[in-house]
């Protein structure tokens, strides 16, 4: 029998009158289980029991609020290996990644539990004699969380943990392809002892559930991670509607290697940032950018680690790249290995459909030369295991490269001149910026996020999340 999981509206599991199967990438015949698919009248009744919690909640004390978190902490981090496994299975991710990232999603709980009570205010004295001024945070209200499928347990994390933290209640919509860990992480919420209507897990259609939080005038803020498109149209509709919003879109982002970059180096932070995860993060360094003195020996040594790599089943042990998280995906991958071919660049390794011993959607790392940054291939993010090499004359032009983009979340250079990597730290256009290492791979206590057309509003984790989760109030007293 199919397990069957249901919504967490007002305190109560709740079935829902759709439901749909959570399907393995590695092996296609394996159901992880059915998941209910909610309706715009499940959202809704989610986001007036999150209005109705809401007084309650933003006024418990910090003692509160860290407790829970501190909980569902340290069951993640208990259940690090479970998680982990469920993970691989869902998403694809191999087994290594997915015990990794449920770590991660329990120390971001944990950090955020300390964060409750590190709240700060401000005490002025007036610039009129006598008076007093009190700067303080409060939260913001019911916050929609929208998230996407390529980090199913870290980035629902990254958001519910803060927005539970600085004293607002929860609606939260996971990606409809991976529900499965976000009903986990759920469950965890539920038995540390959150309040009735305080977190709301309502899974399902974005144009259904994420439409309804988008709209409902009882929504006050709404955190989005996603597709650029989706991305513009939620902010339109928040503006329209007067909502605080904060969107992280994607990237296309360059690694710039230089003639004095140590050759290992450069390879393995090419090839970990563009290809682990199955490329499938948008901090994926899927554009290398690359000097003529090293350029055919990086190319060359590239293409023997490639040959190197396992591509099977994400839970097999030994397994470096999973498969693409489904067929939709696959098709965009390989639409944009043909493009890459009818423009003019040179595919030198990889780019096909491979068959292991269970039915999944695997492909072969793909890896083009002599690409322009004008071609599509460059400028479009393709979101796969898929990079692009392209020729600088030096590091001027390979700087200009890396910032001609309508993307800036991530950039990466590989150096042993402090003098160029002091520069390209100050003049990358990019949100976060990465020496000699991956541009994959972040912290979680400090700011996530970019500029340009990959974010908008304010940074996420660390200290700097309650930007967006809390709003500031200014109080004046003349002492009676």
């Amino acid at each position: 029998m199919t397990s069957q999981f249901k919504n967490y509206i007002a305190g109560e599991w709740r079935e829902s009158s759709e439901a749909a199967d959570n399907v393995n990438p590695s092996n296609t015949r394996d159901i992880i289980g059915q998941y209910a698919r909610a309706t715009a009248a499940d959202a809704e009744r989610a986001i007036e029991a999150a209005r109705a919690a809401f007084p309650a909640w933003s006024r418990t004390s910090p003692q509160v609020r860290h407790d829970i978190l501190k909980k569902v902490g340290d069951e993640i981090l208990a259940r690090k290996e479970e998680l982990g496994q469920l993970l691989a299975r869902e998403e694809g991710k191999t087994l290594p990644e997915g015990i990794g990232e449920a770590a991660r999603a329990g120390q971001i709980f944990l950090f955020f539990a300390a964060e409750t009570v590190r709240m700060a205010g401000e005490k002025l004295p007036s610039v009129r004699p006598g008076i007093d001024v009190e700067i303080t945070r409060e939260p913001v209200g019911v916050v929609g969380i929208i998230t996407p499928w390529n980090f199913p347990i870290a980035i629902p994390a990254w958001k519910i943990a803060p927005a539970l933290a600085y004293g607002n209640t929860v609606v939260f919509k996971p990606a409809d392809l991976v529900p499965g860990c976000a009903h986990a992480l759920s469950e965890i919420i539920v038995r540390a002892g959150i309040p009735e209507g305080v977190f709301n897990l309502v899974m399902g259609r974005g144009s259904v559930v994420g439409d309804a939080f988008v709209r409902h005038a009882h929504v006050d803020a709404i955190t989005f991670t996603g597709s650029v498109p989706t991305g513009r149209k939620l902010a339109a509709t928040c503006i329209e509607n007067m909502k605080k919003f904060q969107l992280e879109m994607g990237g296309k982002n360059p690694l710039v290697v230089l003639d004095d970059a140590d050759l290992g180096t450069a390879v393995e932070c090419a090839v970990n940032g563009a290809y682990f995860s199955t490329g499938q993060r948008c901090t994926a360094s899927s554009r290398l950018i690359v000097t003529e003195g090293i350029h055919d020996k990086f190319v060359d040594a590239v293409t023997e680690r490639l040959k190197s790599l396992v591509i099977d089943d994400a839970v097999k042990q030994g397994t470096h790249i999973g498969p693409v998280v489904d067929q939709s995906q696959l098709d965009q991958d390989l639409s944009y290995i043909k493009i890459g071919q009818e423009e003019g660049a040179k595919l030198v390794y990889g780019g096909e459909l491979l068959n292991r011993e269970n039915p999944g959607f695997y492909l072969a790392p793909a890896l083009f030369t002599e690409v322009k940054n004008s071609m599509r291939v460059a400028r479009e993010e393709i979101f796969g295991p898929v990079a692009t090499v392209t020729r600088a004359k030096s590091y001027d032009e390979a700087l200009e490269l890396a910032n001609d983009t309508m993307f800036g979340l991530a950039a990466g250079v590989c150096t042993t001149s402090l003098k160029y990597a002091t520069h390209f730290k100050r003049n990358s256009e990019a949100g976060m910026v990465m020496v000699n290492l991956p541009t994959a791979g972040v912290d979680y206590h400090v700011p996530f996020g970019g500029r340009k057309g990959s974010s908008y509003g304010p940074r996420e984790q660390g200290s700097y999340a309650k930007e967006f989760y809390t709003t500031v109030k200014t109080a004046y007293t003349l002492p009676g």
